[in-house]
């Protein structure tokens, strides 16, 4: 692709420099991966609030070790790293994954637990991690990477979920649209979600879950029908044996056949 990508890293950094104290934003036209970078950053003590935009990722991660690859303005890829010290963490990629669904169209759902999809399609994934003190109460750095499809991908051969493309449900938007469309709306969630937790977004989550009243194969070989989630952000699964609590760390799922 040759046309110049017009990112308006201007205008977010207008809008966001205020509830975040020395927040930069940073427009890479080639890095390994946005997520990594941050966190070598974040070991090295520059724990700044941070937005890192890359334009081509050559080694993208996405949960359990995943490949992400992403070609110059068919995807956008980012990472937002700021300190953040919550009451509890759980459910903090879930709240990302509302902010960025609610902030680029109506019909986007949610499969937890960091997944954005549309008709059973991914449009893109989420990857949370965190560096710092483990003290109870006290500041992490958290790095949020997104990666979302805006030209609708070849499917690759063996992805279980086929992949899908924004322009497909918003026709014309482009990596910077989308980039300033999402942006503002994660701030201001990941603030939100330190000040008050998961509970407050669990209905929205809810309304968005793409797995909820169906039923679902766990990689462990279980099977059952997914509830949504509770207030921690536990995903529920009626089983044969009963409710079984899934949490992200133990287990990945996806609809049965």
């Amino acid at each position: 692709m040759d046309d110049i990508l017009r990112w308006p890293a201007e205008a977010i950094w207008q809008e966001l420099h205020p509830l975040l104290e020395g927040f930069t934003v940073e427009v890479l036209p080639e890095i390994d991966s946005s997520n990594s970078e941050l966190m070598r950053r974040a070991r090295d003590g520059r724990t700044e609030p941070t937005l890192l935009v890359a334009e081509r990722q050559t080694a993208g991660r996405g949960r359990q070790g995943r490949d992400w690859h992403s070609s110059r303005g068919d995807a956008l890829t980012f990472s937002l790293g700021l300190p953040l010290a919550p009451a509890d963490w759980s459910g903090l990629s879930l709240v990302a994954g509302v902010a960025i669904a609610e902030a680029l169209h109506p019909d986007l759902g949610l499969k937890w637990p960091n997944d954005l999809w549309w008709h059973d399609r991914k449009i893109g994934g989420i990857l949370v991690e965190t560096t710092g003190s483990g003290d109870t109460g006290a500041p992490r750095y958290v790095v949020v990477g997104v990666g979302l499809n805006i030209a609708p991908p070849a499917a690759p051969d063996g992805l279980r979920t086929p992949p899908a493309g924004l322009r497909e449900l918003s026709p014309g938007i482009d990596a910077p649209a989308a980039l300033g469309a999402v942006v503002p709306a994660l701030v201001r969630a990941l603030l939100d979600f330190a000040a008050q937790g998961f509970a407050t977004w669990q209905a929205r989550f809810a309304a968005r879950d793409v797995l909820r009243g169906r039923a679902v194969l766990l990689s462990d070989g279980r099977h059952g029908t997914a509830a949504s989630v509770d207030a921690d952000g536990v995903l529920r699964v009626q089983t044969a044996e009963g409710w079984e609590s899934v949490r992200s760390a133990e287990v990945s799922i996806r609809p049965a056949a």
